[in-house]
């Protein structure tokens, strides 16, 4: 019996999208299936003490989250399914295993670099330089960096952290944008290297640092998972332009251009409508920016 073909897709868990910390608190504590699959009450002791774990199993809800099952869930997993789906029918085969494979934002790339993951669930920004080593499918989400501060402190833009720590994870897009912004408003500020989002929390509810930077997506979240022990809020504005696209391997077009036809038919029927409802809709309609990228993507046969 000849093999079943398969996909291996990414299991790395992305964070929640735009929207207020306010909307986002709220489908927290009214989405029984997202607080089933927090082990820990948010913002408590054993929460930062398990941190590592957290990070890679449970910090996500709503973008991407493993439900009670250990399932991958979310929008991410959701669009990899779809592309799954569709290219099992675009090659006419009767069954197309798909396989979660966990990588980390250390591994990501040479995941799909050496065959090990085919497609990446996650929100990777597509950058021109990393188009030298990977693909990137059609846009699926837009975002931008920002940071966060102690709810108390008097930081509220870029300016204001003059002379200040900033802790930020290394080789991430974020570390990018913090430098381009400190040239273009003349100041200097201390980076400060963390390892991950909690470490830079952490750092941040001792004072160590005053601000931890990344995709406003992935502060969103964060501040929503330790509100009850530290208090935090968003800088005023977002410092960058972050598009994000499902990573795939270099130069296998036909790959490239099976998954890019699932995502600009769901952008161009509507359906992709049904799919941000489902995982977004408690948070609100989306806003004028990712209604524009739908529609910009939803690219004609």
């Amino acid at each position: 019996m000849p093999a079943i073909p398969h996909m291996k897709v990414q299991g790395y868990l992305c964070l929640v999208p735009d929207a207020s910390l306010e909307d986002v608190r709220a489908f927290w504590e009214h989405n029984p299936v997202a607080a089933a699959s927090v082990p820990f009450t948010p913002g408590s002791s054993e929460f930062f003490e398990h941190y590592d774990r957290l990070r890679e199993t449970r910090e996500s809800v709503p973008f991407s989250y493993a439900d009670t099952d250990g399932t991958p869930r979310g929008y991410s997993p959701d669009l990899c399914l779809r592309a799954a789906t569709g290219i099992k029918d675009q090659l006419g085969l009767q069954k197309l295993d798909v396989q979660w494979v966990r990588v980390s934002l250390e591994t990501r790339f040479d995941a799909i670099k050496s065959g090990a993951i085919d497609l990446e669930c996650g929100i990777t920004t597509n950058t021109l330089s990393r188009q030298k080593d990977v693909d990137f499918s059609l846009m699926t989400w837009l975002d931008g960096a920002n940071f966060l501060v102690r709810d108390s402190s008097p930081y509220r833009s870029l300016v204001d952290l003059a002379g200040k720590k900033i802790a930020v994870i290394p080789n991430t897009t974020t570390v990018w944008a913090l430098k381009q912004s400190f040239e273009k408003s003349f100041i200097s500020a201390e980076i400060v290297l963390v390892q991950s989002h909690m470490e830079g929390l952490e750092s941040l509810n001792k004072g160590t640092v005053d601000a931890y930077a990344s995709d406003q997506t992935v502060l969103i979240g964060l501040a929503v998972a330790v509100s009850k022990s530290l208090k935090v809020r968003l800088g005023d504005k977002q410092l960058s332009y972050e598009p994000y696209g499902l990573m795939l391997r270099k130069n296998d077009q036909d790959f490239r251009q099976a998954v890019n036809t699932v995502l600009a038919r769901l952008y161009r029927s509507g359906q992709i409508a049904q799919i941000y409802e489902r995982w977004f809709g408690k948070l609100g309609k989306p806003n004028e920016f990712i209604v524009v990228m739908y529609q910009l993507n939803a690219l004609p046969e």
